[in-house]
């Protein structure tokens, strides 16, 4: 089996993308959750606790994908590399690595999103809730 050193090259643009993603929901959340702690000593609430809880997890995942994408870019670097000195087996099996990685961070995502959707859904009860008893 040959690969050439354009296919390794194809995974970096949608994994700066993916990074970039990753950055933007770290940065978002990072907020939210600065808010909310101030919100927690101004008022002690169990809820607001649970959401910083839940924030907390969002973020170790986020930085799990974040690690998982970054290795995945590295990984293709170095099988581009491994390909251009000629060593094929081991550029095909770093490339295979690579992408192993890349399909860990996106399966990472797709749990982080899943809890972001029922985190909402539990948010947003409270409204549906009110809006049954009426």
């Amino acid at each position: 089996m040959n690969l050439s050193i354009e296919t390794p090259a194809l995974l970096f643009s949608a994994t700066s993308l993916i990074l970039l993603a990753y950055t933007n929901r770290f940065l978002t959340i990072a907020q939210i959750v600065r808010g909310l702690k101030q919100n927690y000593e101004e008022k002690e609430s169990s809820k607001t606790l649970l959401e910083i809880k839940n924030l907390n997890l969002r973020l170790t995942l986020i930085r799990y994908m974040q690690m998982f994408g970054v290795l995945s870019l590295f990984l293709s670097v170095f099988a581009m590399m491994l390909l251009f000195i000629q060593m094929p087996t081991f550029g095909i099996y770093l490339f295979g690595s690579s992408l192993l990685c890349l399909l860990i961070s996106l399966g990472i995502s797709f749990w982080e999103i899943s809890i972001s959707v029922n985190a909402l859904r539990l948010h947003l009860s409270d409204l549906i809730d009110q809006e049954k008893s009426k």
